[in-house]
């Protein structure tokens, strides 16, 4: 999406006609958010199908902070446009990555736990091909099993790939 644009929510579905027009997404490459979400769709009350202008969270902002803008909160926008969850799912393959300790949680929380908005990364246990790459201290054997069981009963195709922490 443009993000100088005037009009959000005509900004949005722009974006979604053109999505539309490329005949959907092919891989999504996504990381996981300490709260849960993915792209910038923070934990809600319902998923959003759609492309949509969002407030940012608090921990999103800082967490942004942290990683894009030397720890200055000031700079960090307030809000982003996100691809709706709908067409996430809707796309070929997903990638979702993770690394750190201060992931495990939340990794777990989306793979072992129930579908929820309010843990939006849980939606992708649902998609038909989900490849989950991250080092040991995000990735816990409780969610290597639940991968591994969703898998033996065809509702998820999740590879756990642990990559060794190269520090």
């Amino acid at each position: 999406p443009n993000g100088l644009a005037k009009d959000f929510a005509e900004e949005c579905k722009r974006y979604d006609a053109v999505i539309e027009a490329a005949g959907g997404v092919d891989i999504q490459l996504l990381g996981i958010g300490g709260d849960g979400h993915i792209g910038f769709n923070e934990p809600a009350d319902a998923f959003c199908v759609n492309t949509q202008c969002i407030d940012l969270e608090e921990q999103t902002i800082k967490d942004n902070a942290r990683l894009f803008f030397n720890g200055d909160l000031a700079a960090v926008p307030t809000q982003a446009y996100t691809m709706g969850i709908g067409y996430i799912m809707k796309s070929t393959t997903v990638i979702l990555m993770a690394t750190g300790a201060g992931k495990k949680d939340i990794v777990e929380k989306a793979f072992c736990g129930p579908v929820t908005p309010y843990v939006p990364a849980s939606i992708l246990q649902l998609h038909p091909n989900v490849v989950v790459i991250g080092d040991e201290a995000a990735i816990s054997d409780a969610v290597v099993a639940a991968a591994n069981k969703l898998k033996q009963y065809n509702f998820i195709e999740c590879f756990i790939e642990v990559v060794a922490n190269k520090s």
